[in-house]
């Protein structure tokens, strides 16, 4: 199971009774075999004597398309064919039949062959019955230059929203009908997809990004291959834009970010950052989405739709409506920056700071043994974890290196000493590690100030630690190496045997096959059995380097 469907034969009743349990809708009843969805509250003898209705729809499979764009100020209801396939004459005609009251009814119809048929028969049908029926065809893809028959694709939803608005302000349907068709001469859109739509219990076809890839997936107007979303964003725009300047158009835009359905959050953050970026902030009068509106199932891929700008549009798209799918109209402009407040409570960091040379071998002596066990580290971590520990501790002993040679580290006062390394670790060694071991030597450097002993300092260090770590004792981590080793130098042993404790407790993480703090957190019992702990020994590392000095 890649996919999160039953039967394939069920997916278009399931979809459907998805959305009309959560929305306050009517469906037609099962054993009639239409899919047709209605605003609860409608009716045709009340509000339809004074309302136009507005219907849509077409085959199933663009959700949110059209379903979700029924309610008050959007449509009064919509058709649903199969998957890709047009609702039958019937079914239109039943849903003319349901909503139609004196004011009359507008159908929205994509330009695809099947439904301007479906929906015009029905059309023709409803009017023999004495209905007053108007239609409406969008045809807003400019993707194949001069194409006779230019499809329907995300544009549509803008009429839906227009004809919505004016229907609830008691506009005649032939003034509707007028503005939609204004509408649909102000706008086109284009789209690209990375991937095919596959339909539910088929594999998605091996097929090349294509620019212009239709919603059924027909064939786009050329393969393309996109080196980076700017490109696939370049390689939209600059077609669309082309097709509108030579119909006259031109900006401040509209704009519509649609998915196609396959598109992550990240992707559509990024694509709408490239779009602003490349069409210009002063540009864009207004952004719809980027959401996934007028979808093709999972199509991996996007469309823009550009809509010049007049005041009757932006009236009626920022009208209030309950389409539970409309995202509404979001006003960009250039971000505003602020300058963050970097400043250290206490810089413990100075030009010519005070220099104990014993202090800076020692220092000397760790920063060597940290940058020598680099692939080691590396290698035990990235049995238990991703691989980096060696490279993180590196990066916090070429910080201290650089601050040491500098002279920019006071070795000649513990407290200033293990304040600056903490102020160097947070800031160069990155990663959890990094943030760990600097509060450590801040929260010893505060207690040293109070005159503790070192031993009764550290052992503060790592209390703090474990405080805002979460890790204890037994969790296979540092701190099964570090608290043996301070509680050995808080007991007034000598610095040879802390650092036989903290190899000890290094050691003793092989037997530990239940991590309960950092990566290893997220390993199997298999993968940890036998492996030391990478933080655990680089701490007995330190030691072992120091108590050789």
């Amino acid at each position: 199971m890649d996919r999160f469907y039953n039967a394939p034969e069920n997916v278009v009743d399931e979809i459907l009774g998805g959305v009309a349990t959560t929305s306050p809708l009517r469906m037609a009843e099962p054993e009639s075999g239409l899919r047709i969805l209605i605003r609860k509250e409608w009716d045709r003898k009340d509000q339809g004597r004074e309302q136009v209705a507005v219907l849509s729809g077409g085959g199933a499979g663009h959700e949110p398309a059209h379903a979700g764009f029924v309610g008050e100020g959007m449509l009064t209801g919509v058709i649903s064919g199969s998957l890709f396939a047009s609702p039958s004459v019937e079914a239109v005609l039943a849903a003319i039949r349901e909503v139609c009251g004196d004011a009359g009814c507008l159908l929205v119809v994509k330009n695809y062959t099947g439904d301007r048929l479906n929906f015009g028969l029905a059309a023709e049908r409803a009017r023999g019955e004495g209905l007053d029926v108007a239609m409406i065809i969008v045809a807003d893809d400019v993707a194949i230059d001069k194409a006779p028959q230019p499809r329907g694709i995300a544009g549509t939803l803008l009429i839906h929203k227009l004809a919505g608005y004016l229907a609830s302000q008691k506009t005649p349907l032939d003034a509707i009908r007028l503005q939609a068709e204004t509408l649909c001469a102000q706008m086109g859109s284009m789209g690209m997809a990375l991937r095919p739509a596959a339909q539910p219990g088929q594999d998605p076809a091996a097929r090349s990004p294509e620019l212009g890839l239709g919603i059924h997936n027909e064939a786009g107007t050329r393969t393309v291959d996109p080196q980076s979303a700017d490109e696939a964003m370049r390689l939209v725009l600059d077609p669309l834009r082309l097709q509108l300047t030579e119909r006259q158009l031109s900006g401040p835009w509209i704009v519509m970010l649609n998915d196609l359905g396959g598109c992550s959050t990240q992707e559509l953050g990024v694509l709408a950052d490239s779009l602003l970026r490349q069409l210009g902030v002063e540009q864009v009068a207004h952004l719809i989405g980027p959401a996934p509106l007028m979808t093709s199932l999972d199509m991996h891929g996007f469309s823009i739709t550009l809509l010049s700008v007049q005041d009757a549009f932006v009236t009626a798209l920022t009208a209030p409506t309950q389409a539970p799918a409309w995202p509404g109209l979001k006003t960009v402009a250039p971000p505003e920056y602020f300058t963050p407040d970097t400043r250290q409570d206490r810089d413990s960091l100075s030009d010519n700071a005070p220099q104990d040379e014993g202090v800076n071998a020692l220092l000397q002596r760790v920063i060597d043994t940290l940058r020598q066990a680099r692939e080691e580290l590396d290698a035990l971590d990235a049995k238990s974890g991703d691989g980096d520990a060696g490279a993180s501790m590196r990066s916090g002993a070429d910080s201290i290196a650089a601050a040491l040679e500098a002279r920019r580290l006071d070795t000649q006062a513990l407290p200033s000493l293990f304040a600056g390394i903490g102020q160097l670790l947070s800031r160069d060694m990155g990663g959890s590690s990094g943030v760990l071991l600097s509060i450590l030597f801040t929260a010893a450097g505060a207690a040293l100030d109070r005159h503790d002993t070192l031993g009764t300092a550290l052992a503060a260090g790592v209390e703090k630690m474990q405080a805002y770590g979460g890790a204890k004792p037994g969790d296979r981590t540092m701190i099964d190496a570090l608290v043996p080793a301070i509680e050995a130098m808080q007991r007034g042993e000598s610095l040879p045997q802390a650092a036989q404790a903290a190899r000890d407790g290094a050691k003793a993480t092989a037997a530990l096959t239940q991590a309960n703090a950092g990566r290893s957190a997220y390993v199997p019992e298999s993968a940890l059995k036998g492996v030391i702990d990478p933080g655990a020994e680089a701490v007995a590392r330190v030691f072992e380097a120091l108590a050789s000095a």
